[in-house]
């Protein structure tokens, strides 16, 4: 029975995944900060739920607390890790981007550590398609180079990509990284567009739409997600004997068993679209604000996934409506609306 390491395993990517995993016979040891970027409560509610499960445990600490990570993951002497956990949002990144140094790379580098001593037969780490901050060329490619970052957020981000690299290398340690664009569904987070933009309508209060409505987004279903992290699990790494042997699209690095795998739905979906499915969905017409776009923000984001579907046979396609749809359903039975 393989054991998995789960960071953020109260989060909300965090807890569909463990879900999975323990609904396909994994053991899951999950670690989490439980800290109050957003209400506690939801975290607490999603830890519950899995702690009912013979097969869960977990730790409440913070990323940054390397003698508390290294002695749990030492009691629990995990096959595999799957490091979730992070300081996320881009907006907040402007108002205090210290948490993201201290949870993004401290933390980060923590969980490379407890990976070499642990000897892990496969490490995977949560990125954002944020890294690709200011390429225009679409759909993002995991090939294509990613350094202008537009916030701390991405560029946190970016360092523990980079970090992860120099392990594989010098310690030949089997990371996999992936590039998260914009997840969404029940449990989300509430400082997510789909969980405020769903409050708004059924308080019937305006909401935010920035740059006019003109933002596209690769919006990922949260069950697509977590499926093609767990095929990933399986999806090893192996250095190659030269960089010749690598296929091309592919991102495994020539000098060490890492790889980057974007995992998206992608389709480009406009903004005002994305309201139209909540309008749907709620029943409810929208009070729209538009406004100018926000410092950081990118107009659009798209995913070529083709890699994912080369290493698991795998692709999301879960269609925004029905994804609206499910997460509306959620939000009105958690909230009695």
């Amino acid at each position: 029975m393989t054991r998995v390491f789960l960071t953020g395993s109260a989060g909300f990517i965090g807890f569909h995944l463990s879900r999975l995993l323990l609904e396909e016979g994994f053991t899951v040891h999950g670690y989490d900060g439980m800290t109050d970027y957003y209400d506690v409560r939801l975290k607490e509610r999603r830890h519950a739920m899995l702690l009912q499960h013979p097969n869960f445990s977990a730790t409440e600490g913070l990323l940054e607390d390397q003698a508390l990570i290294d002695r749990v993951a030492g009691e629990f002497r995990p096959d595999v890790i799957v490091h979730l956990a992070a300081q996320a949002g881009v907006r907040y990144s402007l108002e205090n981007p210290r948490a993201y140094l201290d949870a993004n790379v401290i933390g980060s580098f923590n969980v490379l550590e407890i990976a070499r001593r642990h000897g892990v037969q496969h490490l995977l780490m949560a990125s954002t398609s944020s890294v690709y901050g200011a390429n225009e060329e679409m759909p993002f490619r995991e090939t294509d180079k990613a350094d202008t970052q537009l916030t701390i957020y991405a560029a946190t981000k970016k360092a523990s990509e980079s970090m992860a690299h120099s392990y594989a290398h010098l310690w030949h340690l089997p990371v996999t990284m992936f590039r998260f664009f914009t997840v969404y569904g029940p449990w989300g987070r509430p400082d997510m567009a789909l969980y405020k933009f769903t409050e708004a309508i059924l308080g019937g209060r305006p909401l935010d739409i920035y740059n006019h409505g003109e933002m596209y987004r690769d919006f990922t279903y949260v069950t697509d997600l977590v499926k093609g992290i767990r095929l990933l699990i399986d999806a090893v790494p192996v250095r190659p004997e030269s960089a010749a042997e690598i296929a091309p699209g592919d991102s495994l690095s020539p000098v060490a068993p890492y790889r980057v795998v974007n995992i998206g739905n992608s389709d480009r979906v406009k903004l005002t679209d994305f309201v139209d499915a909540i309008e749907e969905a709620t029943g409810r017409t929208a009070i729209r604000n538009y406004m100018e776009m926000q410092k950081g923000d990118v107009p659009a984001t798209w995913a070529e996934a083709s890699l994912l579907q080369s290493l698991t046979g795998y692709r999301p396609q879960t269609d925004v409506r029905k994804g609206v749809a499910e997460f509306v359903a959620w939000y009105r039975a958690y909230y009695a609306r």
